[in-house]
């Protein structure tokens, strides 16, 4: 599975603007919105803050991947959003994120959901991704990491 396969460079926004856990869910949801990659904006923010409310997507090193399944979209997708200074998502090794990655899919897409789920946490354990990542102060150049790393 290929990260750049359902990424829409559009979909990238560097730097995020919020400043909170809650700010930057909705920012990227509504990325995903404006980019017309959801039927229903609504939904979509209700799933993903449901489950964040269920257990912290903060993984740690840096990365949190706040994610949910629902009716709100017609097909897995992605929003990747880089602050210009890491949010306390509540990681497990208390550490702020660099990187949010949200990942929304339907309801009846459990495979290719935990698949895009293993790939972004394969790709956030190597230490090159993230250092190309924290060097990246664009869109572009961050879409431009994915795709080197797939590679």
């Amino acid at each position: 599975m290929k990260i750049t396969g359902f990424l829409n460079p559009a979909c990238i926004r560097v730097p995020l603007h919020a400043t909170t856990k809650v700010a930057a869910i909705t920012e990227l949801v509504d990325l995903l919105n404006a980019n017309g990659r959801l039927t229903d904006r609504d939904v979509v923010l209700q799933a993903v803050l449901q489950r964040e409310a269920t257990r912290s997507t903060g993984i740690g090193q840096g990365l949190a991947v706040p994610h949910g399944k629902c009716a709100g979209c017609a097909a897995l997708t992605m929003a990747v959003g880089k602050p210009p200074r890491p949010l306390d998502f509540g990681s497990s090794d208390g550490r702020p994120c660099e990187l949010v990655v949200l990942l929304v899919s339907p309801v009846d897409e459990m495979g290719p959901h935990i698949q895009a789920l293993a790939r972004v946490s394969r790709l956030w354990l190597t230490e090159s991704f993230r250092n190309e990542v924290a060097d990246a102060w664009t869109a572009e150049a961050l879409y431009e990491v994915f795709e080197r790393h797939e590679e």
